[in-house]
């Protein structure tokens, strides 16, 4: 339904430095870079990282996250530890979700900025 997403951030350095961390091990990379405005794809822009005056407030309580698709379970557990290691918080760490499906393996963090967001792989069934 999305062609993408844009979020506004308070520091384009340091999302740029998660963002490539955690969207690695994923598949995407930047494929857009400007003087306040970061693109990341694996074929196109799809999640656009943008350096702003007034980023929405965090509300971890508000139900928002964004989820990536993650290509196997090992890169979910990548982006899980690139996160924490480049300043983004645990919100869940790698693994099956039952409440979801047996199938359905996931990690989950926050970003700098206070972004919810999410890995995700369907192990086959």
């Amino acid at each position: 339904m999305f062609d993408h997403v844009s979020i506004g951030v308070s520091s384009l350095e340091r999302s740029r430095v998660f963002y490539d961390a955690i969207l690695g091990p994923l598949g995407y990379e930047r494929l857009a870079n400007a003087e306040n405005m970061i693109g990341y794809g694996s074929d196109r822009v799809r999640f656009w990282v943008a350096e702003v005056e007034h980023p929405v407030p965090a509300d971890r309580k508000s139900g928002l996250h964004f989820c990536f698709v993650a290509p196997n379970g090992d890169s979910v557990d990548s982006f899980h530890a690139a996160g924490v290691a480049n300043g983004g918080e645990d919100n869940g760490p790698p693994g099956v979700r039952p409440d979801y499906s047996e199938f359905y393996y996931a990690a989950f963090l926050i970003d700098p900025d206070g972004y919810r967001l999410e890995a995700y792989f369907k192990r086959p069934e």
